[in-house]
């Protein structure tokens, strides 16, 4: 190799030490984009209604914005978080109980079987065996894995940082979003920043597909929960339906976790309801992905569930829980630069040369 080949070599390696340095910094400057994004689009919305000046449409996004935020954590988040943490609470008791049926349910098969009393009475309940803390460890242990998320554990000042970085590159972004663009644009070579302007476009147009079925989807879901749980006369109805329109967002994994909290909270009222809740949740999710998010997406940005799973896997061990939250956008994103830079460009053009030379 030449000297000039060894050297482009050895820059590019710099870079990608660089870039892997920097990876907590690239993934919130991420999630400052994907939430200038959704600004963007809800003032799309407002102009495409009514005709207005972008700066009014802004100001308009952003007031609301900010009312809705200040009155969910005057009016809901107080009774929401009373309600969380007696779930947390019930949890361990809804454990032990279900725990003390798998328990008998055991004996009485294996009186069925051996026919012999003595053999089968309390051979597991003697030992004490119980799988599940008590309900101040684990409430304990989920706040301070809550906090870990947030990034505020052990360091206030840090996840406040992160926040305000967040909010100040989404606000900055929103603001001049051609701007940015272009700025982004210039770092390509010349003769292909047309095309990257196609490209982002494209990328644009699927966050905000997945944005607004997302976020709709998630209504309906806490919709469907709070009048499902309501009908089946399961307590604490505010923060499982709210908990199962936030967990929404994570494919695959939240709703299962979601379903997790009210089935404990109906294990302890009647066996019954937890199996109902659990065929409740299931249902909901068939309404979601079936019904819900097909009518309200036009055009639905496509992904096949096993690499939805794959790109939360990898996300969440690369950039940790907000890789996570964040796998389902940063997944489409490379969806579409595959299928536009890596296929279109590159090898469906390789594939016509070599097939004319």
């Amino acid at each position: 190799m030449k000297f000039s080949q060894w050297l482009s070599l050895s820059i590019l390696l710099a870079c990608g030490v660089l870039l892997w340095s920097l990876r907590d910094v690239l993934i919130h400057l991420f999630a400052g984009i994907v939430l200038a994004l959704a600004i963007c689009t809800l003032v799309g919305q407002l102009r495409s209604r009514w005709k207005m000046p972008r700066l009014l449409a802004l100001t308009i996004t952003l007031s609301t914005l900010l009312l809705i935020i200040c009155t969910a954590i005057a009016v809901v988040v107080p009774p929401f978080t009373e309600e969380f943490q007696q779930i947390l609470r019930q949890i361990p008791e809804a454990g032990r109980k279900l725990w003390g049926i798998t328990l008998s349910s055991i004996n009485s098969i294996s009186l069925l079987f051996y026919g012999d009393e003595a053999l089968s009475q309390n051979w597991l309940t003697s030992t004490n065996i119980s799988p599940f803390p008590d309900s101040t460890s684990l409430a304990s242990g989920i706040s301070q894995g809550i906090q870990k998320i947030l990034g505020i554990a052990g360091d206030l000042g840090n996840g406040l940082i992160q926040i305000l970085f967040v909010i100040a590159i989404a606000l900055m972004i929103s603001i001049q979003p051609n701007s940015y663009r272009e700025v982004a644009i210039q770092l390509v070579p010349s003769f292909y920043r047309r095309r990257a302007r196609s490209v982002l476009s494209q990328c644009g147009n699927s966050l905000s597909d997945w944005m607004v079925g997302v976020l709709i989807s998630s209504f309906f879901v806490a919709l469907l929960a709070g009048i499902g749980l309501s009908i089946l006369g399961v307590k604490l109805v505010m923060a499982n339906a709210l908990l199962a329109g936030i967990l929404n967002i994570i494919p695959n994994v939240g709703p299962t976790l979601s379903t997790i909290f009210p089935a404990s909270v109906a294990l302890l009222d009647a066996p019954w309801k937890a199996i109902a809740v659990v065929g409740l949740y299931v249902l909901i999710q068939n309404l979601e992905s079936y019904l819900i998010t097909p009518s309200i997406m036009q055009h639905r940005v496509s992904l096949l569930p096993a690499l939805t799973l794959t790109a939360q896997f990898i996300f969440a061990i690369l950039f940790g829980p907000l890789g996570l939250f964040l796998a389902l956008p940063l997944a489409v994103v490379i969806q579409v630069l595959v299928r536009e830079v890596l296929i279109h460009d590159l090898l469906d053009t390789w594939r016509r040369q070599r097939k004319y030379s």
